[in-house]
């Protein structure tokens, strides 16, 4: 009977003790979760920046020493809608696999796009191949006027409104690269003014 009466007393202290160090370890789960939980929407909110449009996807052929080697080539366009935008190819076996090739590919070949308010400085001209577009201001209401490639760039640039004209071969690959081909030789009246030694007045007089 003594030894009952002196093994209650200890069983007791070992469930308060394990009770306590659950609650301790509760506490500390719950501030882990709320730190991270206040981590993660700064994190996607710099993902949810840039975002991904998938121009085409075509099955291609490679000619080896076995036969034809088939694979997948994936044209992507990323951009942030503030006037950075990249266009990227990948292949691969897969189409996932294509399509992550070439966003990677996309946020190496970045370009800037000088924005006034929602449309571009100046008309201009954008030639890739046998590919040539025409990109021209537009009005504020007038929206993208654009098709296909030539659209997906535009939008992830961030320009809201223009007009534009594709002119000679409408490949898609083609497009794309000659649409950023004229939004990286946008020229403001700042940066015209500065390559030329003078003044914006001296420019505009």
């Amino acid at each position: 009977m003594d030894k009952e009466e002196k093994v209650q007393p200890q069983i007791a202290v070992d469930e308060n003790a394990a009770v306590d160090g659950g609650r301790r370890a509760r506490r500390t789960n719950s501030r882990e979760t709320n730190r991270r939980g206040s981590e993660d929407p700064n994190r996607q909110r710099e993902q949810s920046e840039w975002e991904e449009k998938i121009i085409q996807v075509r099955r291609v052929t490679k000619v080896v020493k076995g036969g034809k080697k088939l694979s997948f080539r994936a044209v992507v366009a990323v951009g942030n809608g503030k006037g950075q935008v990249g266009i990227g190819v990948g292949k691969a076996a897969e189409v996932i696999s294509a399509i992550q090739k070439g966003v990677v590919d996309a946020r190496k070949s970045m370009v800037k796009v000088p924005l006034v308010g929602t449309t571009i400085p100046h008309q201009i001209y954008g030639t890739q191949g046998s590919s040539r577009i025409m990109l021209k201001p537009a009005a504020k209401g007038t929206g993208v006027i654009a098709g296909g490639a030539a659209r997906a760039i535009l939008e992830l640039a961030g320009v809201g409104d223009v007009l534009s004209k594709s002119l000679g071969s409408r490949a898609p690959l083609n497009v794309a690269r000659a649409t950023v081909d004229g939004l990286e030789r946008l020229r403001t009246f700042e940066d015209a003014a500065k390559l030329r030694g003078i003044t914006i007045k001296q420019m505009l007089a």
